[in-house]
């Protein structure tokens, strides 16, 4: 028999994830606040509302903006949980501890399982499976889970509820401390005289994961967005909620961004190397 999965917000991220499971033969339920972005991916049938995709799915996977939404789709009158009782609920959404932990006893009381696992990738690791996915709960979820999201890339166990979003946290200040740091320092090497594109592929060397955004980094070019710096804001504000005076760097990269996302907050995170030229 095959799994049925739905698929909870269809934005760039849980659109590629229905892409790539239908590819992999399961039956997909989709559901979107803009049900024409849902019907879009010609892939699945769409939901009217989430308790709808809940309903008729074994297993439920959100992809969602940020906690206020995270918390509408499991919690409202048509949310997930009014049709959770028997299902496995896989919240992969970067939206903070504090709703992780909310949300599994709700669900457990609702009669469902729940794990939370967001992911560290963009859409190009969806689409090759090489996500790597932060999953927290229950083990036997983790392991009943596997089946369908070891089709989206390989699996981490953080532990209890909450700190899947806590190790994710960690994950995106590393990102976002690296790349401010990188264009920090392309554009001191550059204004000192030396050749742009010999210091980026020496910084590319300790950060390998900077050469994903080479284009940015050396020729301006920050579109397609594979991570927006609006999106990477949001999660180094809720990193420093989180870990508060613990990560002053995680403060200083957020003072960048914030600044790169006054002009640019729909580009790519690379889009910080055009702050630090300026300056």
């Amino acid at each position: 028999m095959t799994t049925s999965v739905a698929i909870l917000g269809t934005g760039k991220m849980g659109g590629a994830m229905a892409r790539r499971l239908a590819s992999s033969g399961f039956d997909l339920i989709l559901w979107n606040r803009t049900a024409a972005r849902a019907q879009e991916l010609g892939v699945g049938r769409v939901a009217a509302t989430p308790a709808d995709a809940a309903r008729d799915a074994d297993v439920v996977i959100s992809s969602l903006t940020n906690e206020a939404a995270v918390r509408e789709v499991y919690l409202s009158g048509d949310g997930v949980l009014r049709n959770a009782a028997g299902k496995l609920l896989i919240e992969a959404s970067t939206a903070g501890p504090r709703i992780a932990e909310e949300l599994g006893p709700d669900a457990r009381a609702a009669g469902a399982r729940f794990l939370e696992a967001p992911v560290v990738g963009s859409v190009p690791a969806v689409e090759s499976g090489k996500l790597l996915i932060i999953a927290a709960g229950d083990p036997a979820d983790v392991e009943d889970a596997r089946p369908v999201l070891e089709h989206l890339g390989d699996i981490v166990y953080a532990g209890p509820w909450g700190n899947g979003q806590r190790l994710k946290l960690i994950a995106n200040s590393m990102l976002g401390v690296v790349s401010a740091a990188a264009a920090e320092l392309l554009a001191a090497g550059t204004a000192a005289g030396l050749d742009r594109a010999q210091v980026f592929s020496v910084l590319a060397r300790f950060a390998p994961g900077l050469s994903a955004r080479e284009r940015g980094f050396l020729q301006d070019q920050h579109t397609p967005t594979m991570f927006a710096v609006r999106d990477l804001v949001k999660d180094l504000d809720l990193a420093i909620e989180t870990f508060g005076g613990a990560t002053p760097l995680a403060h200083q990269a957020r003072e960048a961004f914030t600044e790169t996302m006054q002009r640019s907050p729909d580009l790519d995170i690379s889009a910080v190397v055009s702050l630090y030229e300026q300056r």
